[in-house]
């Protein structure tokens, strides 16, 4: 038998097995038709500012990245003044677009949408563009309205943070959306010209540009409410002053999305970025010229936003716009599963050695769990389905593989404690003891009992993923009993030629981590068919 019917075989005998929990290994997302239509989805966003490509495919509940590129055009430069778009962007928006129809060809995309936002709806010369862009490309274009606009970045927040609750805003070169989200829907939209482009017209210098900042966000007020805790900023120029609150604080984790600031971080950053060299921060951060030139204007608006709504937690998405067209074409049961469970179980179908064990090895070491909550369960659950999926990597480099997977990888539902904690846990099953600096360093960002507690989790991992080839489950059984300090496991005795020395070195260190005496025993037989046949222990 080859590797691949070995897989397949040890996917089918796990299929055969109920969820531990009901509903939390249901099929995967992916290999559902309805899923499977949305493989492959296109979406150009021609905003003020940049026009870009995405083609989403993969895992359709969580977003994965087959192709995504932007160039800065600048199409709404000078909007305010003269009423119409940018000339110069117009020529670099309309070569842009030439190359993406090819590629979108070459993919043989049949699912591709083309929105238009600020600087499209409001130039006078809009309706010729549009015209002109389809003329010359073929591609058709929807302009749509703020409150479309703000809609479709709030559904983007909801793709990677399905329990999202607060507030959405996403900035864009001409204008600026908020959007109330909860209960997995969004509610009150609203638009507002507050775009660094327009507010480079305002006049009566730096007090007249605070006041009218300040009066354009207490009439938003008005329409969304302040009882917002949470604020989600999506777009670049947020997404830039966020790296810069990175870069100030000498935070060692560089994945913007789910990054989390406090309004006091804030306020500390946007004074530190007035003090500092922009050309030298454009250096150490890798920030655009283009995008660093709005970044002091956009400053301004965020500073006032705080103020204005006093958030408890100020969030950034790098889902926006794009990923919320994606998620208009979800139907109910997608939208439902959630992001990060669905990235995993892809990523255990395309890269394990035995899709499907993941399940099977949640189901082992959940008997260390039954007290947990239902948060850390599910990155259990994510860190089982990860497992092996780095198997490939050189022995030497596969612990830093495992934790660079979760702590780099785009995965949606997953803030950055989470990440480390998947991380560090994914490392251990590898990895007996010991990080590289680099590591360790970023490790920093769990509390001790977290790291404690993905520690444990990397060896039950470790001593799990070895136990059985198919099913740990049936080969033996984990009780865990806190209280008494025992660890012990019941071996079928049919299979208790599996526990060796090497499980066994793997099954103590996991005890030890857990503080815990060891206790082994042979529990009973099973016939062929999995039926009892008579019960012993030793």
């Amino acid at each position: 038998m080859d590797g691949n019917s070995i897989a397949q075989a040890a996917g089918d005998k796990a299929s055969d097995d109920p969820a531990p929990q009901g509903g939390l290994f249901d099929a995967p997302v992916f290999t559902d038709p309805s899923a499977r239509a949305l493989s492959q989805v296109g979406v150009i966003d021609v905003g003020s500012n940049s026009v870009r490509l995405v083609v989403f495919d993969g895992a359709a509940r969580s977003p994965a990245y087959f192709f995504n590129e932007k160039v800065l055009c600048g199409l709404g430069r000078g909007l305010v003044n003269t009423g119409r778009l940018n000339p110069e962007g117009c020529e670099r928006a309309l070569a842009t677009l030439r190359r993406f129809a090819l590629l979108a060809q070459g993919m043989a995309l049949s699912n591709l949408t083309m929105v238009g936002t600020a600087a499209m709806r409001e130039a006078a010369d809009g309706p010729e563009f549009v015209a002109r862009i389809e003329s010359e490309t073929g591609l058709r274009m929807r302009v749509i309205d703020g409150a479309e606009e703000a809609r479709l970045s709030a559904q983007g927040v909801l793709t990677g943070w399905p329990e999202a609750d607060g507030l959405v805003c996403d900035i864009g070169g001409s204008s600026m959306e908020l959007a109330v989200i909860g209960e997995r829907k969004v509610h009150q939209t609203v638009t507002s010209p507050l775009g660094p482009f327009r507010l480079q017209q305002i006049a009566g210098g730096k007090k007249g540009l605070r006041k009218h900042i300040g009066d354009t966000l207490k009439a938003l007020r008005d329409k969304v409410g302040d009882h917002h805790d949470s604020l989600y900023l999506v777009g670049g120029s947020w997404r830039a002053i966020a790296r810069l609150d990175m870069e100030r604080r000498g935070y060692p984790l560089k994945v913007l999305h789910e990054y989390a600031m406090t309004p006091k971080s804030i306020r500390k950053t946007i004074d530190w970025v007035e003090t500092q060299d922009l050309a030298e921060l454009r250096r150490r951060t890798g920030i655009s010229t283009e995008r660093m030139s709005l970044v002091p204007l956009a400053a301004q608006v965020l500073r006032q936003l705080v103020h204005v709504f006093s958030p408890g937690t100020i969030y950034v998405s790098s889902y926006g716009i794009r990923e919320g067209i994606l998620y208009e074409q979800m139907p109910d049961d997608l939208r439902a599963r959630d992001p990060l469970i669905e990235a995993c179980h892809f990523m255990e179908h395309s890269g394990a050695r035995l899709p499907g064990f993941g399940k099977q090895l949640y189901g082992f070491v959940l008997p260390l769990y039954r007290s947990q909550p239902e948060s850390r369960l599910r990155l259990i659950r994510a860190a089982c389905l990860l497992h092996d999926v780095n198997w490939r990597a050189h022995p030497d480099y596969r612990a830093d593989a495992c934790f660079d997977t979760t702590t780099r990888a785009n995965l949606g539902g997953l803030d950055h404690q989470g990440r480390v904690f998947l991380g560090i846990a994914l490392m251990y099953r590898y990895k007996t003891n010991g990080m590289r600096p680099r590591i360790k360093e970023i490790a920093g960002l769990l509390s001790e009992k977290d790291f404690a507690e993905a520690k444990i989790l990397g060896r039950a991992l470790r001593f799990g993923s070895m136990f059985s080839m198919d099913r740990p489950g049936h080969a033996g059984e984990l009780r865990h009993y806190p209280k008494k300090h025992v660890l012990e496991l019941i071996l079928k005795r049919e299979l208790k030629d599996l526990f060796t020395e090497v499980a066994e070195q793997r099954f103590n260190a996991l005890a030890e981590q857990l503080g815990a005496t060891t206790k082994v025993r042979v529990g009973r037989d099973y016939n062929s068919k999995g039926a009892a046949s008579k019960s012993g222990s030793g």
